[in-house]
């Protein structure tokens, strides 16, 4: 477990993320994702609230699944419209000196050549304070929008993103020497070609011969988070990732998720204290608790049901629609993300019909939501961090930015009195969140 508790902002750079209806809110300035202000803004207040970095969720394509359309998304705002979240870094950035920055993208649909440069160049600019959330993708709209007849079956998107990653890894740790650029001015010499290494990758997914076109960032690699739920999934988390996104309901799914993965993890030779958890969480903080309460019950009152239906047909592809309200949900594999049917269906003693899992990600999706007053907001993430062993949270929004300032301002103060959150220390987003300086010994990185 961390000496400190860690936290992100879970966002995404569109109208609406996890939270379905929530626009509509009074005073909610979700319309607001195309304002890079708003963006200056929330950074600025993640800082002062000792985030270590703002997690941007993305995801390619439209939600065309719920009712076999693409129109209840457009309609109710649906993660659509979104735009992409990397081209927001560097004004982030610019406003703030250590928060960092985890950004989504897919292995399935962009080349490890042109994703390492993009990173590497993010990590310079950023002095070291990125993070790479691998994700596989999901939605058959997307395949089909990017050339494809169809989406990758699930395990060898998993394959492919194995193989991706061995071609970034050798393009960031291994193509430049730490010595490569010399900057010569007398010998007319910028960098010595004898440091600088073609990679010569063949593989079944791609052939790249290298070398890096960038020289080695504070980094070299960024941080590296993924969020496997399936089997294939967790044994991918196992392999690659330094900090693990848990999307589970309960303490007890999460602790049970915890000790899976810390068994695969030493199956792969490595140390499964080199992986920090971060769960999702959604606080909900009043001043009173009969304020938090209602501010909790106006929140219920404007989930948009039928859009969340469609975020979660599109996420387990099933169509929702064809379900009865009272229905009880059972598992089921499917070709996209498997993790959010298994939360419900295999991870929790109590049956869930099909409304309750609707009105229950209503607010968050998978992730267990937190009510009351500042004190005992508190209390539910010290318990945690120290009871459930978690390294860090992922704070997820309702009203934006209200759920971020209202958090800093009221929950923060009092996670710092009580020792449990201090400001990152470190000189790099993997110091602040890892204690590595580099990848650690045992990582294929390395």
């Amino acid at each position: 477990m961390s000496d400190r508790l860690h936290l992100n902002l879970f966002t995404m750079n569109a109208v609406e993320h996890v939270t379905v209806g929530s626009w509509r809110y009074p005073g909610d300035q979700s319309h607001r994702y195309r304002d890079r202000e708003y963006w200056t803004e929330v950074a600025r207040t993640a800082e002062r609230g000792g985030f270590d970095a703002v997690f941007f969720a993305d995801v390619r394509g439209i939600y065309d699944v719920y009712d076999d359309s693409r129109e209840p998304a457009i309609e109710r705002a649906v993660q659509t419209p979104s735009n992409d979240p990397a081209y927001l870094v560097p004004a982030m950035a610019e406003v703030t000196d250590e928060l960092g920055f985890a950004i989504t993208k897919s292995t399935s649909y962009n080349h490890p050549y042109q994703l390492a440069r993009e990173f590497s160049t993010l990590d310079h600019l950023t002095d070291g304070r990125i993070a790479f959330n691998i994700v596989t993708s999901y939605l058959e709209s997307a395949a089909e929008n990017l050339g494809l007849d169809e989406r990758i079956d699930h395990d060898e998107r998993y394959d492919r993103a194995d193989e991706f990653m061995e071609v970034c890894y050798a393009l960031w740790e291994e193509s430049w020497e730490d010595d490569a650029v010399e900057r010569d001015r007398e010998r007319g010499r910028f960098s010595d070609p004898e440091k600088v290494h073609e990679i010569t990758h063949e593989g079944a997914y791609f052939d790249v011969p290298g070398p890096h076109g960038c020289e080695p960032s504070p980094q070299r690699t960024p941080v590296l988070y993924q969020a496997g739920s399936s089997d294939r999934g967790r044994e991918f988390a196992a392999r690659h990732a330094e900090a693990v996104f848990v999307s589970q309901p309960t303490a007890e799914a999460v602790e049970s998720y915890i000790d899976d993965l810390h068994s695969r993890l030493r199956d792969h030779g490595r140390d499964p204290d080199s992986v920090a958890f971060f769960p999702g969480l959604v606080p909900i903080v009043g001043e009173t608790a009969e304020l938090a309460e209602e501010k909790y019950q106006s929140y219920l009152d404007a989930i948009d049901v039928e859009g969340v239906l469609s975020l979660l047909s599109g996420f387990v592809h099933m169509d929702l629609s064809e379900l009865e309200p009272d229905q009880q949900l059972e598992h089921i594999e499917t070709e996209a993300i498997q993790g959010v049917i298994n939360a419900f269906t295999t991870n929790d003693d109590r049956d869930w019909t099909v409304r309750e899992v609707a009105e229950f990600a209503g607010l968050g999706t998978t992730s267990p939501v937190v009510v009351g007053t500042p004190e005992e907001v508190a209390d539910e993430f010290e318990y945690w961090y120290r009871d459930v062993g978690v390294d860090g949270i992922n704070v997820k929004e309702v009203i934006r930015p209200d759920t971020l300032t209202d958090f800093v301002g009221l929950v923060v103060p009092e996670l710092r009195e009580r020792d449990v959150l201090a400001d990152p220390e470190g000189d790099t987003l993997r110091e602040r969140t890892t204690g590595h300086g580099t990848l650690p010994e045992g990582h294929p990185g390395r």
